[in-house]
């Protein structure tokens, strides 16, 4: 499945970023843990459009990456957050079985969580994919 090859390519080249290791030590989760280290990145929703046509089975993933910080304000959050996006827009990902056609952020949310110690960023990537 085309979601899960790009999840493990996108996981793979943010654990390896030069910068989020130093922002975030490695800390890239799936599912974080249950009492994590701040700050970090997870993983968010993720959806698939199918794209089909005569001889083509292409699709269109949207995938939210969220970053996590527990600092003063925003800046930590926000420095996270212009990491992220540094490493995945026109990433060069490898994909087993799909090759990428692009990928790029299409939005970034930046939010206090109700808890008010909570800074969150939320930032969705449009990716499109097509059989190799």
């Amino acid at each position: 499945m085309s979601s899960l090859e790009l999840q493990k390519a996108m996981v793979a080249r943010l654990k390896a970023d030069a910068t989020l290791i130093t922002l975030v030590n490695g800390r890239v989760y799936d599912s974080p843990p249950p009492s994590p280290t701040y700050p970090f990145i997870s993983l968010g929703p993720d959806q698939i459009l199918p794209s089909r046509a005569d001889c083509y089975d292409g699709s269109e993933i949207t995938l939210q990456v969220d970053a996590w910080s527990r600092s003063v304000g925003y800046p930590e959050v926000k420095r996270i957050a212009d990491a992220i996006r540094a490493s995945l827009n026109d990433a060069p990902l490898v994909l087993a079985g799909q090759r990428l056609v692009d990928i790029y952020e299409s939005e970034t949310r930046t939010l206090r969580d109700p808890d008010g110690a909570t800074s969150h960023a939320a930032i969705s990537f449009r990716a499109l994919t097509e059989p190799v």
